[in-house]
């Protein structure tokens, strides 16, 4: 059976080993990035370069985007010039961004004559690479029966949650948890360090007990060490993605204002340059080092 020809928009840090990932299966992939540099590895690996978004459209039968949020999408693949040449095509969106705007491209698919679904994942840069991804899928019955050949090359995991929108709410759901696990962790860490508790002697109830989670113990040696370099998860994507929540929340009437203290603390790491450090940084916010 002949494959689809795919089409990537966003090669930074999960796009790229997605690239990688569906050239291994056997895909025809063409890659377009607004920094082309960052396309040489995957074209040495067999990637085609576009020079354009229009020309990636036409280059592909589906199109995964995998970019910043909502407005980078809408500027790359939707502008009035390229109206024409989406009819036909499938996108498969696959970054984190709210139901409402996964909604809102879905319309704006349909009305030049597309298809278009949701796919984001948990995971990093490890899981894509491997392919261990979960994958949480907004789409029609027919159209998940359709590409979880595809997704199935991201991960094993591949849950049809509902219909467009259903999936970006549980990612946002997920990457909530991230936030405020983390906040939680650096605060209760914070105060063991300061009132000199032994870490170990703390990690080691905490493992026994009903409130520890996986994450501790990956963001622990960070944290001790406030060593935040080669993340797989940036600082500034945590606060786009609990400001995309928030947003929610709000629309659905939910009290957030725990969350709200999260979004702050991300924002003064945000303002501390920590930006492109991984999220566990918002530890140098909680738990400042005395000066």
């Amino acid at each position: 059976m002949k494959r689809e020809t795919i089409a990537l928009f966003g090669a930074g840090l999960m796009g790229a080993p997605i690239v990688e990932r569906l050239l291994d299966a056997g895909y025809k992939v063409v890659v377009w990035n607004r920094s082309p540099e960052k396309l040489e590895p995957l074209v040495e690996k067999g990637a085609l370069r576009a020079e354009s978004p229009a020309q990636a459209v036409r280059s592909a039968e589906v199109l995964i985007t995998w970019l910043t949020d909502q407005r980078a999408i809408q500027e790359v693949l939707f502008p009035a010039e390229r109206a024409s040449l989406l009819a036909g095509k499938t996108i498969l969106q696959m970054a984190t961004i709210g139901p409402s705007h996964s909604r809102g491209l879905e319309d704006a698919a349909i009305a030049h004559g597309a298809e278009y679904l949701e796919a984001p994942v948990l995971g990093s840069i490890p899981e894509a690479k491997s392919g261990k991804l979960l994958l949480m899928v907004g789409a029609t019955e027919p159209q998940f029966a359709r590409f979880t050949p595809l997704l199935s090359v991201f991960g094993e995991n591949i849950v049809h949650v509902g219909e467009v929108g259903k999936g970006a709410a549980m990612k946002l759901a997920f990457n909530q948890l991230i936030a405020g696990l983390t906040a939680s962790f650096s605060l209760s860490l914070g105060l063991i360090q300061k009132e000199g508790v032994r870490v170990e002697q703390f990690m080691d109830m905490l493992r026994d007990s009903a409130l520890y989670a996986p994450t501790f113990d990956k963001k622990l040696v960070r944290m001790l060490e406030r060593d935040y370099s080669n993340p797989n998860f940036p600082t500034r994507h945590l606060l786009k993605d609990t400001e995309l929540f928030l947003d929610a929340a709000d629309e659905h009437g939910l009290t957030a204002s725990a969350l709200e203290g999260v979004r702050d603390v991300v924002s003064i790491a945000l303002a501390k340059g920590l930006g492109d450090a991984d999220y566990s940084a918002i530890n140098d916010v909680i738990s400042p080092v005395k000066e």
